[in-house]
Order: structure tokens, then sequence, then C-alpha cells
């Protein structure tokens, strides 16, 4: 699986992007995929996650509320809405996807995943 994500940019505080990732094959629907982030200077850490059926979703506590992941497995594509952007999201948001088609649920570990995209970046300017 390759994983392509976009629409990262430079947004104000409060304001709001849209993250897709578009994934190749024919097999996005078997994968569990997920968000994850890394601020300067940071480690890379989980932000939001959704099972192969969109049944289950999880997300970081400080985005709870504010950025929604979903899924289009017709359209082999992820999203991150994210809403109400703080300086402290500002990073390179990468997707994910991992797990088998014989689960049904979400992953948040980086150990868990499989395949990584190239991150997009998001700048959060106050």
């Amino acid at each position: 699986v390759q994983l392509q994500a976009s629409g990262g940019g430079l947004v104000q505080t409060g304001g709001s992007l849209r993250l897709s990732c578009a994934a190749s094959g024919r097999t996005f629907s078997s994968y569990a995929m997920g968000w994850f982030r890394q601020a300067p200077g940071k480690e890379r850490e989980f932000v939001a996650g959704i099972s192969r059926s969109s049944t289950y979703t999880t997300y970081l506590d400080s985005v709870k509320g504010r950025f929604t992941i979903s899924r289009d497995n017709a359209k082999n594509t992820v999203y991150l809405q994210m809403n109400s952007l703080k300086s402290e999201d500002t990073a390179v948001y990468y997707c994910a996807a991992g797990g088998s088609p014989y689960n049904n649920f979400v992953i948040t570990t980086r150990g868990g995943m499989d395949y990584w995209g190239k991150g997009t970046l998001v700048t959060v300017s106050s």
C-alpha cells in the first residue's frame, strides 16, 4: 500500500484544515488507518485512528471534539478534519495503515502500523 497525504498548509489559530490521504491498491478496506504527527524536537505521536469499516474511532485527548477522522473505502481515502486549530497542533502529519482484514479495531501505536505516507506540514499561526 502506498499512501499520499495532502491538505496541509498555513492557517491562523481557530481555523480549519482537512487532510486527505489517498491509498493505492485494492486492499485499502483491509487496513485500519491512522493519523500521527511530529512536531519539531518531539517524537511522532498518535492523533486519530479509524477501524477498517469505520465502526471505531479513537483520538488523542487534546484533539477530541476538534478533529474528526473518517474514511471512504470506495475512494481509498482517509480524512482528518481539523477545526479550532491551535498553535500546538503545528506539526508534520502522517497517515498510516496497519492491521489485517481479520480484525476490525483501531491501531494507536506506531509499531502497529505497516505502511506510512510522506507527511504534510500543518502550521498554525497565532
